[in-house]
């Protein structure tokens, strides 16, 4: 299928102040849009200024949530060329999550032509500096309107994206997290393992409650004994221990995040013991009191790499390494957006450039 444009007027295309961005809230002037339904499947991709879209009261998305979700980000390197990391995975992921939702498949190669291309037409809104990126959110969502629970027979694949900097005011300093036994996010059969948008929606209570508190984010235990730890609201987990980088392995209720397995590669690459396993909360808090956990960090596109400083646990708080970030998060950072950004050589084979 060829990518019909419609293009904003040139004057129109001025990119914001990219000194004070705020994740998530300025968006560029286009969007893409692609439409599917029975009779002709997916078609009439195009690209047109950005809007408001109109949907039937019953669409099914707004009454069943039949929606699912990527995110990856476009990058300018120290050599004045666009990157993106591991978009293929993005894909991939979406067209696992789309399985998983009863969302008809989409062609792999074909959205990640839509999405080079549609960079291409925003590069204007790529910040020049590391640390900032264009945002990029590929979604799907359900818009047949019919009462009744239900697939739904006719959907919207849309593209949107934004000038972004840190994703959490902390930056990269530690932040604060809350563990919850009051909720839980997944539980196996489930949808925990899939970029679905109801998952997030049943996080929120929880992530009120932490933030009232005043901690950053949530960190969910399992759904059935509430004693292992899975991840965090936005992000994948790793903890340091003496002799090895731990993450909690991938059961079905854990999404598998794109820069949780770009960390176990790496760091595997860089000489660590990196293990997926069980990690329980009392494992974690008894590391913590006798100092065999040296430290802890999240990981996912928005933030990269998030070290935690203090987490909260039955009504007290434990620091892990003094508050501060720690020497494995901030090697595992710098070369990560080193890659994203051109400064270091990538050996996995990770990044595309674009060329117009």
């Amino acid at each position: 299928m060829e990518i019909e444009l419609n293009l904003v007027e040139k004057e129109k295309r001025t990119p914001p102040d990219f000194s004070t961005l705020v994740f998530g809230k300025i968006f560029t002037p286009h969007m893409f849009v692609m439409k599917y339904n029975c009779d002709k499947g997916w078609h009439s991709p195009k690209i047109v200024p950005f809007s408001n879209i109109e949907l039937h009261p019953a669409a099914i998305v707004l009454h069943y949530a039949q929606t699912i979700f990527e995110g990856l980000k476009a990058y300018y390197g120290v050599d004045g060329k666009i990157r993106l990391f591991r978009p293929w995975d993005n894909v991939a992921r979406l067209n696992r999550s789309a399985e998983r939702m009863c969302i008809p498949q989409v062609d792999p190669d074909f959205v990640l032509k839509a999405i080079k291309t549609f960079v291409l037409v925003e590069k204007d809104w790529i910040p020049r500096k590391k640390g900032a990126a264009l945002y990029i959110r590929p979604f799907i969502f359900g818009t047949e309107g019919s009462l009744g629970v239900k697939p739904s027979h006719e959907y919207y694949f849309m593209i949107i994206a934004c000038p972004v900097g840190a994703y959490y005011e902390e930056g990269f300093n530690p932040i604060k997290i809350y563990v919850t036994e009051d909720y839980v996010r997944a539980f196996p059969g489930g949808t925990g393992d899939v970029k679905a948008g109801g998952n997030y929606a049943a996080s929120l209570k929880a992530l009120e409650k932490a933030k009232q508190l005043g901690y950053t984010q949530i960190l969910w235990l399992d759904g059935i004994y509430r004693r292992y730890v899975e991840e965090v609201g936005t992000m994948n987990i790793f903890f340091y221990f003496e002799d090895e980088l731990a993450t909690p392995e991938l059961t079905g209720t854990i999404l598998p995040g794109i820069t949780r397995d770009s960390v176990i590669k790496l760091g595997g690459w860089l000489g660590m013991n990196v293990v997926e396993r069980r990690i329980s909360i009392d494992e974690v808090i008894d590391g913590i009191k006798s100092g065999r956990l040296k430290e802890c960090f999240g990981s996912g596109t928005a933030a990269v790499i998030s070290p935690v400083g203090k987490i909260y646990y039955r009504g007290k708080e434990y620091v892990i390494n003094e508050g501060k970030t720690g020497e494995i998060a901030k090697k595992l950072f710098d070369y990560l957006t080193g890659i994203q950004y051109g400064e270091i050589e990538d050996p996995f084979g990770w990044t595309i450039i674009l060329k117009d």
